[in-house]
């Protein structure tokens, strides 16, 4: 009884010892007698006691590893301290396991020996506006370096870069100075563009003024010069129909030396007006007087002679004196 019940506890032992189960993402792998047998993949795995040991039990999936910051000397020489984490994923268990003794020690030391060469080659201000330059350069170059460990590096980031207090207060000023200097730049831009768009606005309104000024002047020429020629038109139609009344009534002589006195009555008003008669031509007025009082009217009345045209015109009309003419 005592020796199958022994029997039974050396069965579950062995049974234990044998049967592996690997988990999802994960593999093992297995020695024989000291020397690498296989890597056993996830799921059921049966290996022999006391001669298949598993040696580790490596995971598959993408992992993260924290670099501790580092003290870094820029090209300027200014000493900044950067914050890194790599991504990396093991793509051969077997390398990752026995060409290095800690690969995530190896990561480490070869992320730190690489940002130091990087930043080194480079400037203050080229570190702070080159962060996917130098994420690219430090992925490159540890992924080179990992690969015969097994090892595939897919991204590396820099998660801060910490200046010296000094340089960063000096960093203030220069951006303060920088802020400044745009927003009086902008300032002046656009009280320049101001200045030029109330410039234009004045220069229109005066264009347009002026333009408004020369129609209405235009207008008011054209109106005037209608208005002349229509009284001239009317003045020749005038003209015209005394002509032909005159011509009609086919005027003798003596009506129209009547008549021409009587226009010379009306050209003698005025107290500017001064008509200068040659004293020859008095003897004449006094004729043509004489012959006004013999003309009568169609009722046989007498026409007004304009008061023997003489009196009237000796009123307005100052005769030369004939030394005068001497």
């Amino acid at each position: 009884m005592w020796f199958l019940l022994v029997l039974l506890v050396i069965i579950l032992i062995i049974a234990f010892m044998s049967i592996k189960i690997v988990r999802q993402s994960e593999v093992y792998i297995i020695e024989r007698l000291g020397k690498f047998y296989k890597v056993a993949d996830a799921g059921l795995t049966i290996i022999i006691p006391f001669f298949d040991h598993v040696r580790s039990v490596v995971s598959l999936k993408q992992q993260t590893m924290d670099i501790p910051p580092q003290e870094v000397i820029t090209k300027d020489n200014v000493t900044i301290t950067i914050d890194t984490v790599v991504f990396y994923q093991v793509t051969d268990p077997a390398k990752a396991v026995y060409e290095i003794q800690s690969l995530k020690k190896g990561i480490e030391y070869l992320a730190i020996t690489t940002i130091r060469d990087i930043i080194g080659k480079m400037d203050l201000d080229e570190t702070f506006s080159s962060r996917d330059g130098i994420n690219t350069q430090l992925r490159v170059v540890l992924d080179e370096a990992t690969d015969r460990w097994g090892c595939k590096i897919d991204r590396v980031e820099i998660k801060d870069i910490t200046p010296p207090e000094d340089v960063k207060d000096a960093m203030e000023k220069e951006m303060n100075a920088e802020r400044n200097k745009r927003a009086m730049i902008l300032e002046s831009e656009a009280k320049r563009q101001s200045d030029i768009t109330i410039a234009e606005g004045k220069k229109q309104a005066a264009i347009l003024e002026a333009e408004a000024e020369k129609e209405a002047k235009i207008r008011k020429a054209a109106g005037e010069a209608q208005a002349i020629k229509e009284v001239a038109e009317a003045k020749a139609k005038e003209i015209q129909m005394v002509y032909e009344a005159i011509k009609k009534s086919n005027p003798d002589d003596k009506l129209v030396q009547l008549k021409s006195l009587e226009a010379l009555k009306e050209v003698a008003k005025g107290d500017a007006n001064k008509v200068f008669i040659p004293f020859e031509a008095t003897s004449v007025l006094s004729s043509l007087g004489t012959m006004a009082e013999a003309v009568k009217d169609k009722d046989g009345k007498s026409v007004k002679s304009k008061k023997i045209a003489e009196a009237e015109i000796t009123q307005d009309v100052e005769a030369p004196n004939p030394d005068d003419n001497k």
